[in-house]
């Protein structure tokens, strides 16, 4: 419900404008603004006849965040113009603004930014006013930022703009608007110790409550893209605590959506530091939340992530999740469809793979789980090519082989040979310089399936051993990881056997 706050004196005159529509006072509230605080959300707005219409700054994120004029005058048709923009009936806001030309221009852009429509820059004028020049400059980020199409995008332009509105905010609650929306695009482009710093500095600028929590969202959303493994446990620890602060002031404020879209995140950190319990609760939640607010992409993307994590439990000794991360995966490709969604529709289906050939089951439905899990490993390889997704290609080749050599023997052909294929191939990726750990692990996993090959019994397999061997050695040298080091001093110990029993069958 679109919200207008005013003096008590001006209550009666603005009720009256909002009444002259049929049934427009059924969406639109009067509120005295000595009675109730405006929230600092773009669906309400402040009547004064002296200082005319403004908006708070927008913090709940409910419209496009690109500005309006300080101060609009007082009237009926700006009044009407401004409360059916917001409602989307743009027809009708239209007719109300025509004879204020910068403000129907205004009106229009956010209509193009909702609908996801470029929209020129140069349509952007100021008249050099210090908060004009700065709802200039901002607004001229935000086109740039999303409103550009792929063949006009340009960085520097939009970092230009986005610099020179910070310098020019009128007080810190502006700067921090502005640093928000920046920080989002730098964490785009990959820059994200500036995005970092930028919010850092913002969070001391900004002057209300509201502001602090919001950019202490964004900020995690920053921390996140920088986890990588071996993770951080001190930014692990300040990503929980700061999304915990977040999370509690979305629940004060009823804004159950973005608590559940934190919660989402407070999942996969829970599940980074192996508090699978508490990653599992959060993550239920944010489903619950989002089942009930008919979200179904959000929902399809928080029953992603729980796919996700429950796999990672059933991977961690716990078969048992497997069957939840598989109903998980599967009612998140209800909506990431191969035509809609074709990265998340290939990660999930390696998923599946991995899960159809391991899950608990009796042997006899092993070698249709074994169909399913090959079938699943396909989809991937169809969208992760050895060619576009080099990395993502070598993933789904070494988990594929890992998956071939737990199905059952096939008649008409050999898993493990197979298997060796598409270790190979991941091999072929995973150099030493670019991806030693991965590499490492691949090379075990090749050496381990070779064991299973007849390695006695013919003395032509003497160049297998030696391939064995090498494999396993450059696997030592490739990676300090104990597990690693471990696993590949097993293996020599075991190739050391093996080569006496080499030498007796070649002296026979």
């Amino acid at each position: 419900m679109i919200v207008i706050f005013t003096p008590a004196e001006l209550r009666a005159n603005v009720q009256q404008i909002i009444d002259t529509e049929p049934r427009l006072n059924e969406l639109v509230r009067v509120a005295d603004m000595l009675e109730e605080r405006p929230e600092p959300c773009a669906w309400h707005l402040i009547a004064r006849a002296k200082s005319g219409i403004t908006q708070p700054v927008d913090w709940y994120n409910v419209l496009p965040p690109y500005l309006l004029p300080e101060e609009i005058d007082f009237n009926a048709d700006h009044l009407l113009g401004l409360v059916f923009a917001k409602l989307g009936n743009y027809e009708k806001a239209y007719q109300y603004l025509g004879n204020n030309q910068v403000l129907l221009n205004d009106i229009d852009i956010i209509n193009c930014l909702q609908n996801s429509i470029p929209v020129d820059p140069t349509r952007l004028t100021s008249d050099f006013k210090p908060f004009e020049e700065y709802r200039f400059c901002h607004n001229s980020a935000i086109l740039h930022h999303y409103a550009a199409t792929e063949g006009n995008f340009d960085a520097d332009k939009t970092r230009y703009f986005y610099q020179e509105a910070l310098n020019s905010a009128p007080n810190g609650e502006y700067y921090a608007f502005t640093a928000r929306q920046y920080a989002i695009f730098l964490t785009d482009l990959g820059d994200l110790l500036q995005a970092e710093h930028l919010l850092q500095d913002a969070v001391k600028t900004a002057l209300s409550d509201d502001a602090v929590p919001e950019l202490k969202a964004a900020l995690c959303g920053v921390w996140m893209k920088r986890l990588v493994v071996p993770y951080d446990t001190a930014l692990l620890d300040s990503l929980k605590t700061t999304l915990w602060e977040a999370m509690q002031h979305y629940q004060k404020q009823g804004r159950e959506v973005e608590e559940a879209l934190l919660l989402v995140d407070a999942a996969q950190v829970a599940n980074y530091a192996e508090s699978f319990a508490e990653s599992l609760g959060y993550i239920n939640r944010a489903v619950d939340i989002l089942r009930k607010a008919e979200m179904p992409e959000l929902l399809a993307q928080a029953q992603y992530r729980r796919g996700i994590l429950l796999y990672t439990w059933a991977k961690n000794d716990n078969p048992q999740f497997f069957k939840g991360a598989l109903d998980s995966f599967q009612e998140a490709l209800k909506i990431f469809s191969r035509d809609e969604a074709p990265d998340v529709f290939a990660d999930i289906h390696q998923y599946l793979g991995v899960i159809y050939s391991e899950i608990p089951d009796e042997a006899l439905k092993k070698s249709l789980w074994a169909g399913v899990s090959s079938a699943s490993f396909q989809q991937a390889l169809n969208y992760y090519s050895k060619e576009t997704y080099p990395y993502e290609y070598a993933m789904v080749c070494n988990n594929y082989a890992n998956a071939l050599t737990k199905y059952p023997e096939a008649v008409h052909s050999d898993n493990r040979e197979k298997a060796l294929y598409y270790y190979a191939e991941a091999l072929d990726i995973r150099s030493a310089t670019e991806w030693p750990l991965e590499r490492a692990v691949t090379l075990l996993n090749y050496v381990e399936t070779c064991w299973y090959l007849n390695l006695t019994g013919n003395g032509s397999n003497r160049a297998l051993f030696e391939q064995m061997f090498e494999k396993t050695q450059e696997a030592q040298r490739l990676t300090n990881d104990p597990a690693i080091v471990a696993m590949a001093q097993h293996q020599l110990e075991k190739l050391e056997q093996l080569r006496v029993a080499l030498e007796q069958e070649y002296m026979a």
